[in-house]
């Protein structure tokens, strides 16, 4: 099984989020987005940070022909998702994200 690329950000990236995430599926439709935040989790010791972010991608894997770009910014405790148009899977993979990491909150959905 491929697993959904999750890029861990612990900079300043040179380039915007938007211009990194994918705006469009290969099949041209566009993408679903939305946002995590795992309150504090920057602060916390690293192995912890580690496990969470390891929860987290192991919730994607269980989406990961619908999951076509996740990255957690930890600087900022935030997880962005971009999937696949499919009802109901955004509230699905935040639910399944939240059964792992039950800190995590959906903050925000496009």
């Amino acid at each position: 099984m491929t697993l959904p690329r999750l890029s861990i950000e612990f900079q300043d990236s040179a380039e915007p989020l938007r211009k990194r995430a994918p705006s469009h599926g290969e099949d041209g439709r566009p993408l679903c987005d939305f946002m995590m935040l795992v309150p504090g989790l920057r602060h916390k010791p690293r192995h912890l940070i580690d496990s969470t972010v390891r929860e987290i991608h192991v919730a994607l894997t269980h989406f990961s022909d619908l999951v076509v770009f996740a990255e957690f910014n930890i600087r900022l405790n935030l997880l962005w998702v971009s999937i696949k148009p499919v009802n109901g899977l955004r509230l699905r993979i935040a639910g399944s994200i939240q059964e792992r990491v039950p800190e995590a909150k959906l903050i925000a959905h496009i």
